[in-house]
């Protein structure tokens, strides 16, 4: 199956002058992006989706600092993503530049295809 589904942030495709499309696994990556790097409250329509991701940088970093970011992604997305993903592992640590980023990692499995995915994402 080649699903297609519209790409996030949404935008008009210049070519065809339509929605965007992207694949259903890239489809799934900026979701989880939109998940995490919103802040809750910052929806007006829906005020408890997200998960705050890029308030933890602000956060002297340690590894109750570590831990509790894991916590706060897995239920992000086991709440927000429970058709989508499969949250194998989550693992946080600083960036490469030291203590003023955080470096999230995720594995997890497509559900629609079984397939297994990985995403690092970097706050700072």
């Amino acid at each position: 199956m080649n699903r297609v589904d519209y790409a996030y942030p949404f935008r008009i495709d210049p070519a065809s002058g339509q929605a965007a499309q992207t694949g259903y696994a890239t489809h799934v990556d900026q979701m989880i992006r939109q998940v995490l790097l919103t802040a809750p409250g910052e929806r007006a329509d829906l005020p408890e989706f997200g998960c705050g991701l890029r308030q933890m940088i602000f956060a002297p970093h340690s590894d109750a600092l570590d831990a509790t970011t894991t916590i706060l992604v897995q239920q992000a997305l086991n709440r927000w993503l429970p058709t989508e993903i499969i949250v194998q592992n989550v693992t946080v640590g600083a960036g490469p530049e030291g203590d003023q980023e955080l470096l999230v990692e995720i594995d997890y499995t497509l559900v629609e295809t079984q397939s297994t995915q990985q995403l690092a994402i970097l706050v700072s």
